[in-house]
């Protein structure tokens, strides 16, 4: 495989597949970011509890996923190759010594290259009806004062056919749900912009927010909640 992604399962054609850009907070032992151990397992460094439920969906759900295997501290695979954020010098306050003069096109060839090379094959070779792009956010950040109340968002750029759909189907289940928030992904959508917008592939973007997916109990609850939604909306666009 690779240090940059795992896959788990095997995409059937029509069916549905699962992207988990900040699943991990792994850090290579070879790149000292500098920064206090706790924060490796704060938001900053990855979505909290999405690693878990792309697992129970390909385990338990018949959804394969192509999950992340480096923290976005690193690497952010979601960003365009010359973002500033790609190879972050500080996030939500605070500072990431380590990455400041980084090397980003060792970066680049060694992380977001290959796997966005290898989702683009696997996309490719399974021809899915739909991708579930599955983030997690946190419910308030350091550097703003703003609370975020959804607890759950549905992110798309310019392609919202999925969204239109999903959105008052998490309603109905009592869900305070963003309709692109809690951030525009027409900010932040590069992966779905380059693999599906960009091949006219069907996608559905969501954020749950960190505080609901804590536990296994949790993870288990919302994998059930998001396989359910996902064929149904995967039904609905036929």
């Amino acid at each position: 495989m690779s240090e940059a992604y795992r896959q788990l399962g095997t995409p059937l054609p029509g069916g549905i597949v699962c992207t988990a850009d900040h699943a991990s907070n792994h850090v290579s032992s070879d790149i000292p970011l500098g920064i206090a151990s706790h924060l490796l397992n704060e938001h900053i460094a990855f979505d909290i509890g999405t690693e878990a439920i792309a697992e129970f969906l390909a385990r338990d759900h018949a959804i394969p996923a192509h999950i992340a295997a480096i923290s976005r501290l690193v690497c952010d695979l979601n960003r365009e190759e010359h973002a500033p954020g790609l190879v972050p010098e500080a996030s939500d306050g605070h500072p990431i010594p380590g990455n400041v003069g980084a090397d980003r096109e060792a970066r680049l060839a060694r992380f977001h290259r290959p796997y966005h090379s290898a989702l683009e094959q696997w996309l490719e070779a399974a021809q899915p009806k739909l991708i579930l792009s599955l983030h997690s956010f946190t419910p308030r950040l350091a550097s703003r004062k703003e609370e975020r109340p959804w607890q759950v968002g549905v992110l798309y750029n310019q392609d919202d056919r999925a969204a239109r759909i999903a959105i008052p189907m998490f309603a109905a289940e009592g869900l305070n749900v963003g309709d692109n928030l809690p951030y525009s992904g027409r900010d932040l959508n590069y992966t779905m912009n380059r693999h599906a917008e960009a091949h006219g592939r069907l996608y559905l973007g969501v954020e749950l927010r960190q505080d609901l997916v804590q536990t296994s109990e949790d993870q288990t609850r919302w994998t059930a909640l998001l396989s359910g939604i996902t064929q149904r909306v995967a039904s609905a666009l036929a």
